[in-house]
Order: C-alpha cells, then sequence, then structure tokens
C-alpha cells in the first residue's frame, strides 16, 4: 500500500536550539509553536515493498542521497523495527515552498515522513509516538504531527521517552491569527540548523543564560496564548527571537542568519508598531533570513504594505493556523504501486 500525508511547518514563538543528545535529538530547552495551515505544506507518499530492490527516495522530484537520504532511511527503519518488516522502501516528497531556507521544511518533511511511513507499514501510531518518531530525524518535525498550539517538552529521561509534543489548544482557538513569511531569500543555507546549534552550544558565552530564562518566558508565553494576548505573544516572540540569534553571534566562529533584508524587515516592523501606538505585529525568525510576522488578521495587508516596499522581498505566504497533518486519497499519491515517482 502506498500511503500519502500531507503536513505543513510550524513556527517557534519560542525557539528551539540546542541538543543535549545529538543522536537521540534531544532538546536543550522545552518550545511553543503553532502549526500553519497549508498554504506552505510538504507532500510525503511513502511505499514499503518486496518488489523494490533497493531503498530509494525523492525531494521535489530530484532522487536524493548522502546525507539526505540517510535521514529519510532513518525514519523508514525506526519503522521497518516496529512493524518487524524487511521490506525496500520507496518515499517522495514535494514542498510548495523553499526547501532548507529558513522556512522549516525538515519539519514538515519529517512529520509527513512519519505518519505516511507509519500509516503504510500498519502501526497505527498515536500522536506521542509520531512525535517521537519523527523527532528522530528533526527536532522541529515533533511539533508539527499535531495542529493547533503545541509546546514540546524537553523531557529528563535519557531515552528520550518523555520528549515529545502536546497540544496547548486547538487551531480554533485563536482562528484570527496569522504568520505572514516575508521570504527574503529562497535559497538553501549554508550552515544547516543542526550543524549551527551544536557549534552554538559548545562555543557561545550568551547561550548558558538563554537557558535559564526560557522557563520562565515559556510559561509566559503559554499563558499569553490561552488568553488569546496578542501584546505578549507579540513582545515574547521578537524577545526570543532576537536572543537567539545573538547566541549565535556569540558563537565562535560567529553564525550570521540574517541578512541585510532581514534587517530591514525589523526596522520597518518596529516602525510600524510605534505608528500605531501598539504592537500590531511581531517578527520572529528561525535559522534562517526569511520573516515570520505574526500578527492578527485585519493586520495582514497593513503589515504586508509595510514590508511589500523593501527592496528584495521575493514572496510572502499568508497562513493561518493549521490543524496538522492530513492523510490524502490514493488520486494524490506521487508515487506508482511499482514504488516510481508519478
Amino acid at each position: 500500500m502506498v500511503s500519502t500525508f500531507e503536513a505543513t511547518p510550524n513556527i517557534a514563538l519560542i525557539k528551539y536550539w540546542g541538543k543535549r543528545d545529538s543522536k537521540l535529538v534531544l532538546p536543550q530547552n522545552s518550545s511553543i509553536s503553532f502549526t500553519l495551515g497549508n498554504s506552505v505544506k510538504t507532500v510525503t507518499s511513502v511505499l514499503f515493498s518486496d518488489r523494490l530492490k533497493e531503498d530509494v527516495a525523492w525531494l521535489n522530484r530530484k532522487k536524493t542521497s548522502g546525507e539526505e537520504l540517510a535521514r529519510m532511511l532513518l525514519i523508514a527503519d525506526l519503522v521497518r523495527q516496529k512493524a518487524s518488516i524487511s521490506s525496500k522502501v520507496a518515499i517522495a516528497s514535494e514542498n510548495n515552498f523553499p526547501t532548507a531556507a529558513g522556512i522549516a521544511s525538515s519539519a514538515s518533511g519529517f512529520a509527513a515522513l512519519a505518519c505516511a511511513a507509519s500509516d503504510a507499514a500498519g502501526l497505527g501510531l498515536n500522536p506521542t509516538e509520531l512525535s517521537i518518531l519523527a523527532r528522530m530525524a528533526s527536532g522541529s518535525a515533533c511539533r508539527s504531527v499535531l495542529g493547533g498550539f503545541v509546546e514540546w517538552k524537553k523531557g529528563e529521561e535519557k531515552d528520550g521517552g518523555d520528549s515529545h509534543a502536546v497540544q496547548i489548544a486547538p487551531a480554533s482557538h485563536w482562528p484570527e491569527l496569522h504568520d505572514l513569511i516575508a521570504v527574503a531569500e529562497s535559497g538553501r543555507k549554508k550552515i544547516g540548523s543542526s550543524a549551527g546549534m551544536d557549534r552554538t552550544v559548545k562555543t557561545s558565552g550568551l547561550y548558558a543564560k538563554r537557558i535559564l530564562d526560557l522557563p520562565s518566558r515559556i510559561a509566559k508565553m503559554r499563558q499569553a496564548i490561552m488568553l488569546r494576548d496578542s501584546q505578549t505573544v507579540f513582545a515574547l516572540s521578537m524577545e526570543d527571537s532576537m536572543n537567539m540569534h545573538a547566541t549565535m553571534l556569540d558563537t565562535k566562529p560567529p553564525i550570521l542568519y540574517l541578512n541585510e533584508r532581514s534587517m530591514g524587515i525589523i526596522e520597518a516592523i518596529e516602525e510600524l508598531n510605534a505608528s500605531e501606538g501598539k504592537l500590531v505585529c511581531g517578527y520572529t525568525f528561525d535559522a534562517g533570513p526569511n520573516a515570520h510576522l505574526i500578527c492578527e488578521g485585519k493586520d495582514v495587508a497593513k503589515v504586508k504594505k509595510s514590508v511589500a516596499k523593501l527592496h528584495g522581498i521575493e514572496k510572502f505566504y499568508d497562513c493561518i493556523v493549521g490543524a496538522g497533518p492530513i492523510k490524502l486519497a490514493a488520486k494524490e499519491s506521487l508515487l506508482s504501486e511499482a514504488g516510481k515517482p508519478v
């Protein structure tokens, strides 16, 4: 059976940056995000079959190899182990937004892969089990297997059994909230997130202070989401984003994911908030130059207008809060029954 799932990225309002265990992908801190609607999405199809002669995978219609293939097969191997099967696997995955550009394509990609692979193998995993499975390939993916507002609990157990995502509130809790993604650069970033965070943990003097401050910030963000307190959510989002990027600049050698256009977006949003006399938008940046502009639906047009005038902004994606992964019909599969790309 070919199984096909659609999953979406999430935007972390309180960021995950740094691992306490790289092999199990266990984070140094908990994090909070909301899952995006399908304006940006990954579709992934998986087939386990004894007819296949080798494991094979395609990403955006190109055959994968090396580390890219290894990360996909990590999920497939875990599923095969759980299902007690030895069949070869075929995987096809496509994003409708830039890949590896700091818009969390790994989160949506590995969430979709975890859902499709476990379904194709007939496992029927629950959300906690899916979260742990997706986490093994990409930390942020463990949040994208759930919809709405999500907290990834860092956990304390050495085997990672308590390090998984839980839903704080469903998408229906705050439907007015939007993530307006401003694409400042669509190419692949030079330093991947895993390599960047490992270097930060090892060399940044500011990092220890960040870890100490995060529990209080997380508690405040969780409460603000439950109260739908936009002013606090926007303020904390900006504070945490700039704090994380400060630790990157303090890394040796420094890591700079933001570019000149990113800084222009920050200035434009600061000017907009000042002119409104309140926070109508909060900016946040993952490990990349592209801005996530968090605002309510009634303010999307003015936020977009304030940023669109900047030189070099390639595109906007307007995303609402999403409900999480969905299984697609057989006719939407990216693979034939023979395991070839459609």
